[in-house]
């Protein structure tokens, strides 16, 4: 069943937003020398960006959050105002940043304000009908903010807070909050020694540690095998092109401001790719298709590079060099139905196999500026939604709000703390076979132009691995796991055999290393359990003796002991069935 967005989500986007204006009168009463710049509601709540000479910090929100309850105890009344453009300059006179947004308004637009008491702030609205329905909220950090996102504006003080219709959803918010910070990936990634950021030689670009590699290594020779066994065929493309190759594709004109600066090589401008696409294209158009030829489905883990903001760059969830797990399908215009359903099939295999069960869609349709046909706008829109459909999913219509060359399918998976991440992209493209004038020959001997589908699955290598270190909490199943066994020799005597058992379950191509410090056999097995280990394997003077292992799990405790042949057997099984069956 299709639910439209707004209807969905307008009611709690409504008190959140009320709940920032409740927020921002506080702190006008609080610091007089305020002066407010935005405050929208945002996915988890709310912000409001504030310049003050007060420095607000965590240690101030007890005190704004008692004069907000005093607001919220009087139950003033939100009032909407239509007032001329010279009316808001007036009331605004002393706050520059209301000032640019109201002369930024085209001449004949309606301007609205909102009172509630004393109150007044300049909005479109709308809100909820009264201060007293803002009931169960939180302020949450403070952080800086560029006015308006540019390096080149004021620094302001971003308030965020959050709001829910009752107080049990926000105490279930506040445990998640607290729950997801212990599973920061970024956290864990140092305390388990997966990655790093280069930092101060190359913020936003990801250093793979030998663990995080081992993971990156086994998830990509996942990937490639269903590929392949889906039939896809792997590219692989250069890191840099020809700026006329950028040009043609449009990123030029569209996309510089994310792309890095040109490199000059034989006096000719070479970019370095922000996305893999183009050279795809070329390896199209290096001989004549015809229509037995199609479909093609080719994937690549293509690198890329994009320029962000330094105040935007999050460990690996928002990076500046990354792999996207890319594939294009080239098809006939009859092969599409056909075509989308097996991509959307496979794209919820491979979130099943990692883990994730819970998977919404969100069918986002032709904006009002468009490239190509209506007709096929419609075909491609009612491919996606039939592939939806028949995998029975839930899904959401975005109406209207396709890039400008396509239809699109994003798909949302839930983690184990039920937070939403938009990973999967399923994108026709009218416009990049039109520029780069893609065709096939048809039964009838002419060209035609062919469907272009954009898919990524996990979206990202980089941001897939941050979501997946979360979802587990570091602890993750046995085929994933950097090192799936450790054993553990309860002296140095048994050393000499814990290298045997490890080098027997390697040979099964199991990932086992040996503890061979001086050290308790306690203390080996705390810090086995901290380092998220499945399998821990003692051995000692009765193991030793009759070749077995003494097994404890990091999830079920002790085990009991087993033959060497037996455990990598119990293994092999876990590994084999991903931690799901």
């Amino acid at each position: 069943m299709a639910l439209r967005l707004d209807e969905k989500k307008q009611a709690l986007e409504t008190l959140r937003h009320s709940a920032a204006h409740v927020m921002a009168a506080a702190i006008a009463a609080l610091y007089p020398d305020v002066k407010l710049a935005i405050g929208p509601a945002v996915e988890d709540g709310f912000y409001y960006d504030v310049d003050t000479q007060k420095n607000i910090s965590e240690d101030d929100f007890e005190k704004i959050e008692n004069k907000m309850s005093e607001i919220i105890d009087r139950k003033e009344p939100f009032v909407r105002e239509e007032i001329t453009r010279e009316k808001a300059l007036e009331i605004f006179a002393a706050n520059p940043y209301k000032v640019e947004l109201i002369n930024e308004l085209p001449v004949g637009e309606q301007i609205t304000i909102y009172r509630s008491g004393a109150f007044v702030d300049l909005c479109r609205g709308p809100h909820v009908e009264h201060t007293g329905q803002v009931k169960a909220f939180k302020l949450l950090k403070v952080a800086g903010a560029y006015w308006r996102g540019s390096e080149k504006n004021a620094m302001l003080q971003r308030l965020y807070g959050t709001a829910f219709s009752d107080a049990k959803q926000l105490r279930q918010y506040l445990a998640m909050l607290e729950e997801a910070a212990k599973r920061d990936h970024r956290r864990l990634g140092k305390d388990l020694d997966l990655f790093s950021s280069l930092d101060d030689y190359g913020p936003g670009l990801i250093l793979w540690h030998p663990k995080g590699a081992r993971i990156r290594d086994t998830i990509e020779k996942f990937w490639k095998e269903e590929h392949y066994k889906n039939g896809y065929e792997l590219l692989y493309s250069p890191h840099i092109g020809r700026a006329t190759l950028w040009e043609t594709s449009g990123h030029l004109e569209f996309y510089s401001e994310s792309m890095y600066s040109p490199m000059n090589i034989d006096d000719e401008d070479y970019y370095i790719k922000p996305m893999n696409c183009p050279f795809h294209i070329m390896v199209y158009k290096k001989q004549i298709h015809s229509y037995r030829d199609l479909p093609l489905r080719w994937a690549e883990l293509g690198t890329v590079y994009r320029f962000e903001k330094s105040g935007v760059l999050h460990g690996l969830l928002r990076v500046r060099g990354f792999t996207q797990d890319d594939a294009h399908i080239i098809c006939t215009p009859d092969q599409i139905d056909s075509e989308i359903a097996d991509v959307l099939r496979f794209s919820l295999f491979m979130w099943k196999s990692f883990g994730f069960s819970d998977v919404r869609a969100y069918l986002s349709t032709r904006p009002e500026k468009a490239v190509g046909e209506k007709d096929l706008w419609d075909n491609a829109t009612l491919a996606l939604k039939k592939a939806i459909d028949g995998e029975k999913i839930d899904y959401e219509l975005d109406e209207g709000g396709g890039a400008f060359y396509g239809p699109k399918i994003d798909l949302k998976v839930k983690d184990a703390l039920g937070r939403e991440w938009q990973m999967t992209t399923i994108q026709f493209d009218f416009n990049l076979p039109e520029r780069f004038d893609m065709h096939f020959i048809g039964q009838d001997g002419r060209k035609h132009r062919p469907y272009m589908v954009h898919r990524a699955l996990l979206g990202s290598i980089e941001r897939f691995f941050g979501v997946l270190i979360e979802h587990y909490a570091g602890a993750f199943p046995t085929w994933l796991a950097p090192v799936q066994a450790r054993v553990l020799p309860v002296s140095e005597d048994f050393i000499s055999y814990a290298n045997e058992v490890r080098d027997i379950l390697r040979r099964e191509n199991l990932r086992v290393e040996v503890d061979g410090r001086n050290e308790k056999l306690g203390f080996k097995i705390r810090d086995a359990q901290m380092s998220k280990i499945p399998y821990m394997l003692v051995v000692g003077e009765k193991e030793a003796g009759e070749k077995l292992v003494s097994i404890r799990s990091c999830k079920n405790g002790d085990m009991g002991r087993m033959s060497i042949d037996d455990f990598g057997k119990k293994a092999l099984e876990d590994v084999l069935s991903k931690g799901i069956a």
